[in-house]
């Protein structure tokens, strides 16, 4: 580049400097992920989910329980916009009125997996030791079985129900969540400002709670976030085999299974369903990359291709 574009540049990039320099981090943060792509596609996607299952009565044209003998497997029309199920129920309805059911246990279970995995992970890295090898034994473990054949046989033990499947589905995936927070913690206890605290006469639990989990929380949001559509197709697929929501409660994987067995004559009963469970989990997924690319600082001063 010539001087002359030099002195053009130059001023322009010190000034996009200042402004970053000067720019809140809060809006920084939304500045990167919204610059991640399809990051939009994802929160438009979970909003509308997130809408239908706050204002599912206002939002469903039908009670989603309400049979019409008259309009068994009727194809998608003005009176029923994505057709009817083998009772004549309005699909469109029911898929409003899923969205509650997924929602409810995506969030419950991945709490219950943060808070477990979070916990164990934390103590396993800072302590070492016997108590490092016993926590992380057991996690190994329970790792070493298939997630969805161990949700399968907690939840036929427990009973079937939507309780009982977020039980199971938050426990298998808490060790994934231990191993990470184990791992972020490691790497964190050996920083200058925990020694510091240590002979300042901080108590282990107190360096624990607030210098350890505040620097090993962006990695464990992201994985939280992902966890979210991994826990509504684990409950999809408890529900489609059986031992997850029960009927009349309208769930996408139950719905899945009815529609499986009218694929022939009454395709879009299975298709409803189905589409709603991959975009839900498409716009999760799309928001864990943009929460990754946003919360880490090696990815900040990249443009996204």
């Amino acid at each position: 580049m010539n001087q002359l574009g030099l002195r053009v540049v130059r001023p322009l990039v010190e000034q996009q400097a200042r402004r970053s320099e000067h720019t809140p981090p809060n809006a920084r943060f939304l500045r990167r992920l919204l610059e991640t792509r399809l990051v939009g596609t994802g929160l438009t996607i979970s909003a509308v989910v997130l809408l239908c299952a706050l204002a599912a009565p206002l939002l469903a044209p039908y009670d989603p329980n309400e049979q019409d003998y008259l309009a068994i497997t009727e194809p998608p029309s003005l009176a029923h916009p994505l057709g009817t199920d083998d009772l004549g129920r309005d699909l469109l309805s029911r898929i409003i009125y899923g969205s509650r059911i997924s929602l409810e246990v995506g969030l419950i279970a991945v709490g219950i997996a943060v808070g477990a995995g979070v916990a164990l992970g934390i103590v396993a890295g800072y302590a070492g030791g016997i108590t490092d090898d016993g926590i992380m034994r057991v996690v190994d473990a329970i790792q070493a079985f298939p997630n969805l054949i161990l949700a399968l046989a907690i939840t036929a033990a427990l009973g079937p129900s939507v309780a009982n499947a977020m039980l199971a589905i938050g426990f298998v995936a808490a060790p994934g969540i231990a191993r990470l927070t184990r791992g972020q913690t490691l790497s964190v206890r050996e920083r200058e400002f925990i020694a510091a605290a240590r002979v300042c006469g901080a108590t282990p639990l107190g360096i624990m709670r607030r210098h350890i989990w505040p620097n090993v929380t962006a990695p464990i949001v992201v994985q939280a976030t992902l966890l979210l559509g991994t826990a509504i197709v684990t409950e999809a697929a408890l529900s489609f085999l059986g031992v997850g929501v029960q009927p009349p409660t309208a769930s996408w994987g139950a719905m899945l299974r009815t529609g499986s067995q009218y694929l022939e004559v009454a395709p879009w009963i299975g298709i409803a369903p189905g589409a709603a469970i991959f975009l839900t989990v498409l716009a999760f997924n799309f928001l864990g990359d943009g929460l990754r690319r946003a919360l880490d600082p090696r990815l900040a001063g990249r443009k996204r291709q």
